[in-house]
This record gives C-alpha cells, structure tokens and sequence, in this order.
C-alpha cells in the first residue's frame, strides 16, 4: 500500500468523513496491512469480540481504529470506576478497549484524531450492540507515554485515570516488563454509574480502620428529634450504628480513597449528632482530632472526589427508594441569610427566609414526593447576576468559581437539573411543582418536560380570563384623535384573587396533610380559566385556590386535562408541601444552614451530604414504621 500524503491540513475541508465497518469485508485486508506495517505494536489477528473502522475521505484512507474486549485487571480504570470484584466481574463485557488507533503517515490534518474518536464511538455503541447483543457502557485505551501523551483523547473528553504497573501477562502468570502505559477511559452510557451501585465494595472486615470508623458511627449522640416520628425504643436506636454502616457501604465506590471515604462518612455522622452547630469545625472537633480540622476543610472544598458521581449514586438509591409514577418532582427555592460579602454568590436580595431583602445566599432545589416517601434530588447556588461584573470577578478564584460558569437565572437553573436528572433516568412522576417564584414564568413552565402536568403557585395579582375572550378593534366615537388599531378582548381580566371572593363559587372542604397537630385542613375553589400574558390570552388551565385555617390563601395553575378530578388536583397540592418539609428538617436538626465556607465547590458538596444524610433518615423511618 502506498503511503498517503495529504495537501490540506484543515478538517473542514474532508468532512464528512466515511468509516467502513471492514470485518469480513474486501477493506479489511487494507486495514490490516496498514496497521502491521504502520503502528508501533504491529498487528496480529484478534481473538474474540472486534470491530475495526477504516477512515475514508473519498477514495483516501485517513486513519485505521479498531476495539475488542477490555482487559480483565487493571487497577488505576478499576479504582476510578470503583467497582467491586462482583460488579467487575458482571459489568466488565459492557466496557471495550480501543486497541489500535493509528493516522496513516503522511497525514497532517489538524483535529482529525479527536474527530475520528468521537466519531467511531457512535458507530460503535450501535454496532458493538448489533454485532454481540451487549451495550457497551465504557471504553478503555493504554497509550504508550513515551511516545505520545494521549493529547487527542484527551482532547475528545476521555479520562485520563493513571498509569498501569508495568506487567503483562505471559500464560498465566504476570511478569515485570517496565513499560507503563497511561490509562484512559470514556463513559459511553451514565447507566454504569447505576450498575455499578448496585455492586457496592464492602471494606475489608479485618481493617482495624474500617472497625474505628464503625465504632464511631455507632456513637449513640443521634439527634433525638430526627427518628422521632418514627418512634424508635432505645434497642432500635442501638441499630442505627449498624444501619449508617451499611449506608455509606452503599457510595463507597464513589470515592477514590479511604480518607475521602473516611471524612465524608464522619461529616454525615455529625449532621446526623446533636452537636448544636453542624459545620466543619465542629463535626471534626467531635470525632476526630484537632488536627483533623484542616484535611476536612480541604475535603469540602479542595479534595478530588467526583461530587457528580456521588450525586448520581445518590439520585439512583433515592429514586429507586421512593420513586412513585403518580408522584411529583418539586422545584423550590431556599435562601441562607450571610454575612460578609465574599462568599461564593452572597448578595442583597430577596430572602424567603427573613420575608424581606437581605445579605444572603440563594439555592434552588430540586425535590421528588409520592406515597413511598419524599426528599431533595439535586441543589444549584444561584449567582446573582451582579457576580458577573468586573468587581466581583476578583472574587472568583477566592471562591472556587469554575471559570466557565455563565449566568443563569433561578428558572434556568431548576431546568438544568430537571434535564440532568431526566438524562439520567426516564424520572416517572405525574406531577412537576414549584413556587410561584418559578410558577409565574410562563417560559419555565413552557420547557417542562411534556411526560408530567405541572401544579404551579401563582401570586394574588396574576391576571387570567374568566371565559375564552374574543379579540377585536373597537369602533371609533369620534372624529378627532387617531383611529384604534389594536384590538382588545369583549371581556376584561381580572386577578386570581377575584375568583377566591367570587361567592358563585363555593369553598369545598379538604384535608391537605396530617401536620403535627392532626390534619391540616383547608377550604379550596377550583375552576379552568384563560391564562393572560402579556395583554394576550393563553392556555386554558385549572386555576386551584386553597385557603388554610389562618385565612392564607394560595394560588395555583395546573395545565391538567379538563376532566381531571378535583381530588387529583388536591393529590398534587398535597405533594407540594413535603419540600418546605424538607427544608424545615434539614436546616433544624441536619445543619443546611450551618456551613462557614467561602467555596462555590464546597457549598454544593455540603449540600449533597445533608442530602445523603436525609436520606438515611427517611430510610430509618420507613423501616421502622413497616416493622412497627
């Protein structure tokens, strides 16, 4: 074959490039001369499961790619997927290894490697699967580091993971040969992460560590008001040392190292105590040293545990936990009064909290409520967008602030989540609600996902239309002026509160919640009306008024079918509260509010771990509630 020598060097000027599957083809041949005689490892023929793509500009080859099985042992891609002997021994045909990637000579085509893996790991997600009956899930590569340092795939987004120890295996035994090789991988498919937790690494049972870290977790100073509800008797509670072992077991695999695993597991057992102020400093003082107090510090805010993986495992153990097809995903905001004004998005502005303006830190969060139980999904710092001026960019580095970061308002931020949540896992609930600070943005609820209705509070003032209006320029009275040329409705809008003092129609009775007083009850009117935005009619919806025994009334639009039962929509009012809920209970008794840190990174990981923490108090209660 003769070497190919390519005039241009700019990628657009090839595209689109052809990738011809060869197994068992007339091209495979090519292939295989082209790598034996042009790759620095040469080539013999593949035993078991193979793909190999030629890489084609018209009737030029551009570059040769092959993939086959992925190796059984390789310690750095085993610890950085962190999966147990059990879950690598399931999941391992899932993930495949790119085992040849050669450009042929003479090619100079800028961003053509990066391209050409990007590409094939399309094609190969589909053919490995067509081909063998198996998903792949990762891809796995060595690349020789004294020869190249792995920029294309890094350039393509693969993780580079570390270096293996140089051994290889000769029959069934491993022999030295000193040739490390650097270990990159690339996560097809997030269903992995899932899998992978469903195979969770145990620590070893002869670990004098492991056994302290037990004994501490089992320390009887739980706060009493978390596992009250479910009336726990002093045998149950001795339990709970046992029952938050086997807990944190569950995200073991999340972290990369002991210390990680170590610090997060102790931060979780301090929100957990009854220690009056939950931040770093107190938890540390508590149960570990006073030296300790820093390496949590920098666990928080600078420690390299993979916080999406953590959240991910977390998301899947909640979701497959409570998750209810006829329950509700909750978008809801909470703010965290603050002083000072160099912590990571601190601001004057609008605080929940306090009911007025106020030097805080806001958070949106995303929570999920059904007849199985309730909880939070996922939590964003809003950066309000003063952030973003030239003064308070000198604050960024002081606050960890990836430099990426854009602004983004607090609906925007609540989609993001939605969406990251939902490309996850196809979420099942009816419902979606939020607080009228996100209800009253027509544009939010527009891009909700279509597979649930939403349940939206709204403000007093929100104009509807009582009956569908029809629209037309009214006749001129007299000669003098300008003539009318914008049409106007035959009816006039009115407020949401119009409907609340409406006497035609009546209040119903219902019971909304059993609080801890016994059932909550309200009195609630409900009616479809004509949405008015912007001076335009728009979608018809239910509009839901409920009004609690101190006269508070609440609004609500639903974009429900018209024949929905009321007693549905009362369901869906009822799912609304368990966020509120949620926020009352993590800021009293798992110290939400407690944080002392400056750190954009370290305010999201605090989050999570209440979230973790939370999380094994529903689980308590629910176990205890059915054994009782």
């Amino acid at each position: 074959m003769q070497q190919t020598t390519i005039g241009y060097e700019h990628l657009k000027d090839y595209l689109p490039l052809s990738f011809i599957l060869v197994d068992g083809k007339p091209e495979e041949q090519q292939w295989d001369e082209s790598v034996r005689k042009w790759h620095y490892l040469g080539y013999k023929k593949m035993i078991g499961p193979r793909v190999k793509y030629l890489v084609m500009a018209g009737d030029k080859p551009l570059a040769a790619i092959s993939f086959n099985r992925a190796s059984l042992h390789v310690g750095v891609r085993d610890a950085w997927l962190g999966w147990s002997v059990v879950g690598r021994r399931e999941l391992l045909p899932h993930v495949v290894s790119n085992n040849r990637f050669l450009i042929m000579p003479g090619v100079h085509i800028k961003n053509l490697a990066s391209h050409v893996l990007s590409q094939s790991l399309r094609l190969l997600r589909q053919d490995w699967l067509r081909i063998y009956g198996v998903e792949p899930y990762a891809v796995e590569t060595f690349v020789d580091l004294s020869r190249n340092k792995g920029v294309c795939y890094k350039a393509a987004n693969w993780q580079y993971v570390g270096e293996t120890r140089g051994f290889g295996k000769v029959g069934n035994a491993f022999v030295y040969h000193g040739k490390r090789k650097g270990v990159f991988v690339y996560i097809i498919n997030r269903q992995l992460v899932h899998a992978i937790a469903r195979y969770p690494r145990q620590p070893d049972p002869k670990s004098n560590v492991a056994r302290l870290w037990d004994m501490m977790l089992s320390k009887p100073d739980w706060s009493p008001a978390l596992f009250s509800q479910a009336g726990l008797n002093e045998e149950a509670v001795a339990e709970l040392g046992d029952l938050l072992v086997n807990f944190i077991n569950h995200f073991a695999s999340c972290f990369t190292r002991t210390a990680q695993l170590h610090n997060a597991s102790t931060y979780i057992k301090g929100l957990l105590s009854a220690l009056a102020r939950k931040n770093v400093e107190s938890i540390a003082l508590q149960y570990l040293e006073p030296k300790s107090v820093r390496p949590m510090q920098q666990f928080q805010k600078d420690a390299p545990w993979d916080t999406s993986k953590v959240r991910h495992c977390y998301q899947a153990k909640a979701l497959d936990t409570f998750e209810d097809p006829h329950g509700m995903m909750t978008v809801d905001g909470s703010d965290f009064v603050k002083k000072g004004k160099n912590s990571a998005g601190v601001s004057r502005q609008y605080c929940g909290r306090m009911g007025k303006v106020e030097n805080c830190q806001a958070g949106v969060f995303i929570g999920f409520s059904g007849e199985a139980g309730y909880g939070l999904l996922d939590a964003r710092l809003y950066l309000p967008e003063s952030w973003f001026d030239e003064h308070h960019k000198s604050l960024w580095k002081i606050c960890d602030i990836p430099e990426e970061t854009t602004f983004r308002t607090k609906p925007q931020l609540a989609l993001d989540m939605i969406e990251a949540i939902q490309a996850e896992r196809e979420l099942k609930v009816k419902w979606i609600g939020c607080d009228s600070a996100f209800g009253c943005d027509a544009q939010f609820r527009a891009s909700l996902p279509k597979s649930a209705y939403f349940f939206a509070d709204a403000r007093s003032n929100q104009l509807i239309f009582r009956t569908k209006p029809h629209w037309g320029i009214p006749e001129r009275k007299n000669k003098r002026g300008r003539a009318p040329y914008k049409p106007i409705p035959d009816v006039a809008p009115v407020s949401v509160a119009s409907v609340a003092e409406d006497a035609s129609i009546p209040w119903q009775s219902t019971s909304m919640f059993e609080g801890s007083k016994g059932p909550v009850r309200t009195q609630i009117k409900c009616c479809r009306v004509i949405e008015c935005l912007d001076g335009r009619d728009g979608e018809e919806l239910w509009l839901y008024i409920r009004k609690y025994e101190n006269n508070e009334i609440k609004y609500a639009f639903s974009n429900a079918p018209a024949d929905t039962d009321v007693k549905e929509l009362s369901q869906a009012a009822r799912l609304r509260w368990p966020i509120e809920q949620c926020f009352q209970e993590c800021k009293s008794y798992l110290g939400m509010a407690d944080y002392e840190t400056r750190s954009y990174q370290a305010w999201h990981r605090h989050m999570l771990l209440v979230m973790l923490a939370f999380l094994f108090v529903l689980e308590v209660r629910c176990l205890f509630k059915k054994k009782h």
